[in-house]
């Protein structure tokens, strides 16, 4: 019988190192992350993505675009302004891996 706290094989890093899709996931898992935030944001402050995307200076669409999740090719500085525009601030960290 193996113990609850026992692991067998490899961890997810190990398997996402050996296909070669670390970074990938990585990104992908980050964006979701500072997508949800910036989603949970505009609607606890009560505005709608229109109004996001007016603050912004942008279409709706390209919002769309900037809150995608799957789309890791925004940049920090996009983010930061969509963070501005929701009443937040862009928060980046280096932490040990």
């Amino acid at each position: 019988m193996v113990n609850a706290h026992e692991t067998i094989g490899s961890s997810l890093e190990d398997l996402l190192d050996g296909t070669g899709e670390r970074e990938e996931v990585y990104e992908e898992a980050i964006k979701r992350v500072i997508a949800w935030q910036l989603e949970a944001a505009r609607k606890a402050a009560g505005l709608s993505k229109s109004d996001v995307a007016g603050k912004l200076g942008t279409s709706r669409s390209q919002l769309e675009r900037i809150l995608d999740p799957t789309n890791p090719a925004v940049s920090l500085a996009v983010l930061d302004r969509a963070a501005r525009a929701v009443g937040k601030r862009l928060k980046v960290e280096i932490v040990d891996p």
